[in-house]
């Protein structure tokens, strides 16, 4: 069989496999101010007055306005009655003419129409009609509130809520967040500052989080509001309009949305706080008494001697040459939270060796419990590492970056002088080879097995095709394979993923990554591509399938047998089954696992443009179809042998 007809029957095998379901469209924006953009539809009142969205026009007494993405959002997969999940974050500012005037505020809203019925303004937000039972379900939106409205039962003025279709939050809370000790500190929503916010929905969870700060300050890591109920379900359709919603009545009140990111693929893009525009509440006063204008002056020259101190005070801290407070500008691009390093140490019981999880090329990895008691993984930059800053960076620039329900999520970081540390979400059941190596405690069985492959395939697609940028991973083995609460699978450590351009030839003088993962191509190339990870990808199906290490010394050859090459040569014997880890015999399809094994196979092939795309694995396993056939990597070994 020719090299073209192997590859037209390896084309025919994929068509004639079950179609994977259609993709959903992603939408993923980010808006770092506003100006003329077809992209935005604002309805009613809303008019962008650049650099920002106005939602209500002072001159109309009862004003409304809104303003969604021109893209409606899929809030269901096809042929699923399960929710998506969405990240949102955006600023807002909040400003009414009069400070003691009612206060009407802002929403975040799902809607399935632009134009909800009978909706008017003031304390309807725009979006609902009075009485509130004549407003057409589904509507769903998080009201940032400025004002206290006792029909609605509130007893707060400056809160945010959840509003299932209703003015009457279902839940509502203060506005303000936690800071790292717990502590609460308010924040003041209608003084015209500009508000961050955060918003996450887990459809799977019927979960929606909201967190809150002051712009320019990082995430706080509590979430002001948690609401969680199945009732969601009920107020969104599978297709939902998202943007925001405000009204007013006599007085006038400004609302204004400054920036907006938003993504149902992953966690939004970190907006860009610096340089936007603040808006600051009037005077109400035209004039100053003779006591007032006296204290002005008392006040001015006590101002005076205050900033002289302290510009000793900064000069003194320049001269000590802190490293610990400096701030790099790389600092200020990435998303992940700075931690203080006392409160890193008080979590790991001042890095005892008590708490260590493990060792690897950077240093060691510790775990840690924060004051919020949120579980951590904390790992420690070795001061003589050769890896450095460098490869520090990298790590801060690649994980803090992407997020995916697959990938361990990076929280946080910290560095004092000479120390990097990163903190990461902690997993509960360590690395995938501690459960299917040797004597384990608990034998991952086969149905766990298989989730664990599904998860770090989808993992693993979105490196590569789920970003503006291709992610090559460099170190994909069973080690780096963490297991959450639940025992599914998420690809970790990524010091040594390098970002690349979608299009670009990635540039690299050394090969990196473990042997036996390694594919044979970077033996003379030294250049990583997406094909070498699922190259790595199929060897870790092997040793799952196989429960082998993929270099083990045999007794019965007195050598170091590579398992990608006896699972080819095992096959080449018609005797691929009896390589299936016998440890869990009978809880496996005979048909299946050949299949898996094949799958693995054509990872493995010596020629990476032969390899299926994770595109393709993850639709395979997905769609519980693994035709894809080993036979031309087989063939093509038995003329020569792969590296």
């Amino acid at each position: 069989m020719n090299l073209q007809l192997q590859r037209l029957v390896l084309i025919l095998l994929f068509i004639l496999s079950p179609p994977p379901p259609p993709p959903i469209a992603a939408v993923d924006f980010l808006f770092n101010s506003f100006n003329a953009t077809t992209d935005i539809l604002l309805l009613r009142d809303a008019r962008i007055e650049p650099p920002v969205i106005r939602l209500s026009n002072d001159l109309n007494q009862w004003s409304m306005g809104r303003a969604f993405y021109s893209t409606r959002i899929q809030m269901t997969r096809p042929g699923s009655a399960n929710l998506t999940a969405f990240s949102t974050q955006f600023v807002f500012s909040i400003l009414p003419e009069i400070s003691s005037s009612p206060g009407f505020g802002i929403t975040f809203v799902l809607s399935n129409a632009t134009e909800p019925p009978g909706a008017i303004g003031g304390q309807y937000l725009g979006l609902f009609a009075n009485p509130p039972s004549r407003t057409a379900a589904p509507l769903l939106a998080v009201e940032f509130d400025t004002g206290k409205n006792d029909e609605f039962n509130e007893s707060n003025g400056n809160h945010v809520g959840i509003d299932l279709n209703n003015p009457e939050s279902v839940e509502y809370v203060g506005a303000g967040y936690y800071n790292s000790t717990g502590s609460f500190i308010p924040v003041d929503m209608r003084n015209g500052q500009n508000v961050h916010a955060w918003i996450e929905f887990d459809g799977s969870r019927s979960e929606i989080n909201v967190t809150i700060a002051p712009a320019g300050m990082s995430r706080p890591v509590t979430p002001l509001l948690t609401f969680r109920d199945p009732v969601i379900a009920n107020y969104v359709y599978s297709e939902m309009y998202v943007g925001f919603s405000s009204g007013k009545t006599t007085w006038i009140e400004a609302q204004r949305v400054l920036a907006w990111s938003f993504s149902d693929t992953g966690v939004a893009r970190n907006i860009n706080t610096t340089g936007l525009p603040v808006f600051l509440a009037r005077s109400e006063s035209n004039g100053l008494s003779t006591g007032a204008k006296v204290g002005v002056i008392c006040g001015s020259v006590g101002f005076f001697v205050c900033l002289l101190g302290v510009c000793y005070y900064v000069w003194l801290k320049k001269q000590s040459k802190n490293e610990e407070d400096e701030v790099e500008d790389w600092e200020l691009e990435y998303w992940p939270h700075r931690y203080a390093y006392e409160e890193l140490k008080a979590a790991t019981n001042g890095f005892s060796d008590d708490q260590v999880l493990g060792a690897g090329g950077f240093g060691r990895v510790y775990k840690g419990t924060l004051s919020n008691k949120t579980e951590v993984a904390i790992k420690c930059v070795n001061h003589d590492s050769k890896q450095g800053l460098k490869e520090f960076m990298a790590e801060i620039s690649s994980m803090g970056r992407l997020q995916h329900k697959n990938l361990v999520q990076m929280r946080g970081w910290c560095r004092k002088g000479n120390e990097l540390l990163l903190v990461y979400d902690y997993m509960a059941n360590g690395s995938l080879n501690n459960w299917i190596f040797d004597k384990p405690k608990r034998l991952l069985g086969w149905a766990g097995r298989k989730r664990v492959l599904t998860d770090v395939a989808e993992g693993l697609n979105y490196l590569h095709h789920g970003w503006e940028k291709v992610v090559v991973h460099r170190d994909i083995k069973s080690s780096n394979v963490l297991l959450d609460f639940d025992m599914r699978g998420r690809l970790g450590d990524f010091g040594l993923a390098k970002l690349y351009t979608q299009g670009e030839e990635p540039g690299t003088t050394r090969v990196v990554g473990t042997l036996g993962y390694l594919a044979p191509e970077l033996a003379m190339l030294a250049s990583p591509t997406a094909a070498s990870d699922v190259y790595s990808f199929g060897v870790v199906v092997l040793e799952v399938a196989c429960g082998r290490r993929p270099i083990e010394t045999w007794q019965e050859r007195e050598e170091d047998m590579i398992l990608v090459d006896l699972v080819r040569e095992k096959y080449i014997e018609g005797k691929l089954l009896e390589l299936a880890d016998g440890r869990i015999k009978g809880e496996y399809d005979m048909a299946e696992m050949d299949a898996v094994l094949k799958l693995g196979l054509s990872c493995c092939h010596p020629d990476p443009l032969l390899r299926p795309t994770m595109k393709e694995v993850v639709a395979l396993l997905l769609g519980e179809d693994t035709a894809v056939s080993p036979r031309v990597v087989l063939q093509e070994s038995k003329k020569e042998p792969s590296p």
